[in-house]
């Protein structure tokens, strides 16, 4: 194989596609959350706070200027961010599989000779055939 093919053969990999796929869609998804945070958030806090725009604030320092505000902007992007996901995947996926047995408990344990997974209920183990009594 040539390496044109194997550069193609990975790119078309169900892989490749999907983590492309995630990428746009998570950058999409960030560009909403600026908008929000920048159109509708940050002006409700400002209703309360006074400054319109939090990108504005900043502080001196010998000369040195201090962008706190687009800092806060960014950090309220973030929890925003992190607090969508959690509430739109990963806890509905948490709940998913609580509900049909998959808790993350062990289903398997280790054999002491070899090291090898083995289901909790065997009594030999299939890789070493070693007794391992009952679990």
């Amino acid at each position: 194989m040539s390496a044109v093919s194997d550069f193609k053969e990975f790119l078309l990999r169900g892989n490749v596609v999907d983590l492309a796929v995630a990428v746009v869609i998570g950058q999409a998804f960030g560009t909403v959350i600026q908008a929000l945070i920048r159109d509708i958030i940050t002006p409700i806090i400002a209703a309360f706070g006074g400054t319109p725009d939090f990108s504005s604030v900043y502080f001196t320092v010998n000369n040195s200027r201090f962008l706190i505000g687009d800092f806060i902007n960014v950090l309220i992007a973030f929890v925003v961010i992190a607090a969508v996901v959690f509430f739109i995947v990963v806890r509905p996926v948490n709940r998913l599989m609580e509900r049909y047995g998959k808790s993350g408990v062990a289903d398997t344990r280790e054999c002491p000779q070899c090291l090898s997974a083995i289901p909790i209920a065997a009594t030999r183990c299939a890789f070493c055939t070693s007794e391992l009594g009952a679990a």
